[in-house]
């Protein structure tokens, strides 16, 4: 019975979205409005302005998640409580901002006790919700409709399928506003820097590589003898083969296992004779979480990759180990 309920949850909110999606569409006006909204924020946000994202309740969780996905996707925004507005936090608002009030009935009180304030700044509203004449609705510039036929609450009371339409449209502000601006991943990198996602999107090869200082390296005319000791030595995985400083080659702990079939003749080859010649190879400045897809997106997996210059000279090598550590 629990199972039953939870799928159908799931089915009512999907059905929302759906629905949301279609009457946007269809409707010429409301499509229009969508449009006319979003070329307002980014028109105001590219002259020095923000938005200030306003919701009570449950719409103010979805207020807040607002703000922040805005902000880190290029448009500056902060979520701004209508109570703390009301005993001084309004000081933020600035004569280019624009406020997204998110309000499903749009009679919220804190909220429409706000309202005199923005039209006395002359600050643009955009309203997100579902009636379009509530007095939030009648302030607005432009109304965005959030509206649903059933909440998924069995009781019709708890915001479920409301706010889930309310942070779907949210979300695809946001997007658009990022596609709009031309907000690219390394804008996005710039306002991460922190965790795995800031690790991934910011760290470079260069950052993780084993520099040639510390990476074994020899001439295509070493012996075997020489190969193996500094593959010993370094425990790196791999020797590259250069020759005045360009990378010629790269043998690997594969390729000295295959060479081993030689028997004795195995001390008689060179590095050359053993050598994948002209290796796959990455740049100081790729990222690393890059390069770690181009060692894993292929049949048979690279655990180690050269670093080469723009000229084609050897800086080091890099570890599929050490970039999954990392990342």
């Amino acid at each position: 019975m629990s199972f039953k309920e939870f799928c159908r949850v799931l089915k009512v909110e999907s059905n929302a979205l759906q629905e949301s999606l279609a009457r946007l569409e269809a409707n010429e006006a409301k499509s229009r409005t969508v449009e006319n909204a979003l070329n307002l924020i980014l028109d105001r946000t590219r002259n020095g302005g923000k938005v200030l994202v306003c919701g009570v309740g449950k719409s103010g969780k979805i207020a807040a998640k607002f703000a922040a996905t805005l902000s880190s996707t290029g448009t500056p925004a902060i979520y701004l409580h209508p109570t703390e507005a009301m005993h001084g936090d309004l000081g933020v608002l600035s004569k280019q901002d624009v406020v997204i009030a998110i309000s499903y009935t749009g009679n919220t009180d804190e909220l429409v006790g706000l309202l005199p304030f923005f039209e006395t700044r002359n600050t643009p509203m955009i309203g997100i919700g579902g009636n379009p004449q509530s007095r939030l609705g009648e302030k607005c510039k432009f109304w965005i409709d959030a509206s649903v036929t059933e909440e998924a609450c069995p009781h019709h009371l708890a915001p479920t399928t409301s706010t889930t339409v309310a942070l779907a449209i949210t979300d695809a502000i946001a997007i658009a506003l990022m596609q709009m601006r031309g907000f690219t991943a390394e804008d996005f990198a710039r306002n991460h820097p922190g965790g795995s996602l800031g690790r991934r999107l910011q760290l470079k090869v260069s950052d993780l590589m084993h520099p040639l200082s510390k990476a074994p390296s020899v001439t295509a005319t070493a012996t075997m003898d020489e190969v193996l000791k500094l593959s010993t030595e370094r425990k790196l995985g791999a020797v590259l083969v250069v020759d005045q400083a360009t990378l010629v080659g790269i043998i690997t702990d594969g390729d000295i296992r295959r060479a081993l079939s030689h028997k004795e003749r195995f001390f008689q080859l060179l590095a050359r004779d053993i050598m994948t010649a002209k290796p796959i190879s990455v740049s100081p400045m790729l990222l690393a979480f890059d390069a770690l897809r181009k060692m894993e997106e292929r049949e048979s997996q690279i655990s180690v990759l050269p670093v080469v210059n723009d000229r084609g000279y050897a800086l080091g090598l890099i570890r599929i180990h050490d970039l999954v550590q990392t990342l």
